[in-house]
């Protein structure tokens, strides 16, 4: 009767087993999938007690699931055992295929160590097959590996305990443990694969959902900023062309958003700032220059870049922004301005003078007699130098200059010479003849008679008369020479590119500008003026030139009668 009824026994453990399985595969979860499988080894391969011992990223293991006691549930869900108690248990006991069983008389030494387990009672076994309660019986699940045998990766463990006939699991009952193991392992491998696509799909939703935002959050930021802004592309044949602006820089430069798509910022550009955009660099790079408006005229403008990703390995853009600093240019100019000029005349002062005055200047003598050229080797440190035919020299095979001091080259690091560098020397006539040399002229004008309108009239009227020696003066002058007021009733006159014979011709021009009346507060006054001719040249200070002016002005001043430099 028992070995009739055995055939239709394991037929309906394969159905169950069956069963189980199908619930393994279509668990929603993968906390769903780990309690389906512990059941199913209870339901479908008659165990009292099951537990699932799942493997953590760090190693360890976790029991994740238990059926067939809540006690014990209770008690060792959630507690872990580390990597080495469990590698120790799978390598004692007697292998069964893939399962490992321990017996009770091997089981004691694992008492204490801490893999989560539980206990149970019952008698002594009397046959040699007979389950003890200190049995161990457990089941390794691998990841599939090749032709479906267990050696992939261990990702948990089954651990079994008394079954339901109270026997030790023969050939059959082990092949089919060892068998749902297998499944198991696939269906907690498909139930984590599920899971990591949720939460991969959870994160791309969030991850959007931000992307989202963050775009809607710069284009706000972008449309409605205060200040201008720009996108523009980077690299290839249009690197530099405006993709998309705002409203703000569209006002700003008086151009419609479609209009401004057909420029980059170097079509915009002041032309004397295209070099100071194109040195400033697409990462943190900042720039103050002028941009044209629509009308013709330029606003200066503050840039800043910075450079943004359309994806992660997707084109670069450029972003600048653009900030209108008109105002502060304008106050700034004007702060310079009357720094370097004069508040009632308007013309350059005289540290305005003396600062183009000197940028003209440098310490090279004009000549270089032979005699001087020992005193310049020991100023300059560069030894003795040999005099060659036509007046140059040469020393210690550095380049030959000129008696002129033209066409030197010096040693590098030489800091002496660092003002000759790209440097056009300003050279004088020589002698008190006109020999066609044209020069650097610096004319000392002197009013004369001046005083006494201070002294009737009162320094409003004093201050009219030099508003308009000022303009006068201005007007007799060519563009690109320089007048300037030097303080009190003194001015200058830089005009460069003149002979002795043009620069005495500019004198008694302007000396015939100024004497004709000025009309004050109704009444007409005259002033004479007074010029002192010197000439600047290299090797001198501008202290100096001004000097040498102011000392022929009064040789010119004493040399004329005392009646024709009387003001009327």
């Amino acid at each position: 009767m028992e070995t009739e009824s055995e055939p239709y026994v394991r037929l309906a453990t394969l159905r169950q087993l069956h069963q189980v399985m199908a619930d393994m595969n279509t668990a929603r979860s993968l906390a769903d999938t780990l309690q389906t499988v512990a059941d199913g080894v209870v339901t479908g391969l008659g165990y009292e007690l099951a537990c699932v011992n799942l493997v953590r990223p760090d190693g360890d293991l976790v029991v994740a699931a238990l059926a067939g006691n809540s006690a014990a549930e209770a008690l060792i869900t959630g507690r872990v055992g580390s990597r080495t108690s469990w590698d120790r248990r799978l390598t004692m006991g007697e292998a069964w295929g893939d399962l490992r069983f321990i017996p009770h008389t091997e089981g004691w030494v694992l008492d204490e160590d801490d893999v989560p387990q539980w206990y149970t009672d019952g008698p002594a076994p009397r046959f040699e097959d007979e389950w003890h309660p200190s049995d161990r019986l457990f089941a390794p699940m691998y990841t599939p590996g090749i032709s479906g045998s267990g050696t992939g990766e261990l990702i948990g463990v089954l651990s079994v305990d008394r079954p339901r006939n109270g026997r030790r699991p023969g050939a059959w009952g082990r092949e089919a443990l060892q068998m749902y193991a297998f499944q198991a392992a696939i269906a907690i491998s498909n139930a984590r694969l599920r899971a990591n696509m949720q939460r991969a799909l959870v994160r791309l939703e969030r991850e959007q959902q931000a992307l989202r935002a963050s775009e809607e959050s710069f284009r706000q930021a972008f449309e409605y900023a205060p200040s201008g802004m720009a996108i523009a592309e980077m690299g290839g044949d249009q690197h530099g062309r405006i993709l998309r602006t705002n409203d703000a820089l569209c006002r700003l430069l008086g151009r419609p958003a479609s209009a401004m798509r057909r420029y980059s910022f170097s079509d915009l550009v002041h032309p004397e700032d295209i070099g100071t955009l194109l040195r400033t660099s697409a990462e943190g790079g900042r720039a103050e220059l002028r941009l044209g408006r629509r009308d013709g005229t330029y606003v200066w403008v503050h840039l800043r870049n910075s450079v943004v990703a359309d994806a992660a390995d997707g084109p670069r853009f450029l972003l600048t922004h653009v900030e209108d600093i008109e105002e502060r240019k304008r106050r700034e100019l004007q702060l310079a301005h009357r720094a370097s000029h004069d508040a009632l005349t308007g013309l350059p002062n005289s540290a305005e003078l003396r600062s183009r005055l000197g940028a003209r200047l440098c310490q090279r003598p004009q000549s270089l007699p032979p005699g001087a050229v020992a005193s310049l080797d020991a100023a300059y440190g560069h030894g003795q130098y040999a005099e060659l035919p036509g007046g140059a020299f040469e020393g210690n095979g550095h380049p030959a200059y000129d008696g002129n001091g033209h066409g030197f080259d010096f040693r590098p690091g030489s800091e002496a010479y660092d003002a000759f560098d790209h440097h056009v020397h300003t050279i004088a006539p020589e002698g008190e003849t006109d020999d066609g040399t044209k020069g650097l002229a610096v004319l000392f004008c002197d009013l004369d008679g001046f005083k006494s309108i201070n002294d009737r009239f009162g320094h409003n009227a004093g201050d009219a008369v030099l508003i308009e020696v000022a303009r006068r003066l201005t007007h007799g002058v060519r563009d690109g020479d320089t007048v300037a007021r030097l303080g009190g009733d003194e001015f200058v006159v830089l005009a460069d590119g003149l002979g002795r014979a043009d620069a005495q011709d500019l004198a008694v021009r302007l000396r015939n500008a100024i004497i004709p009346p000025i009309r004050v507060d109704g009444r007409a006054v005259r002033v004479g003026a007074s010029f002192g001719i010197g000439w600047a040249h290299c090797g001198m200070t501008a202290d100096e030139v001004l000097k040498s002016a102011d000392e022929r002005m009064y040789v010119e001043k004493r040399s004329r009668p005392k009646a024709h430099r009387r003001a009327g």
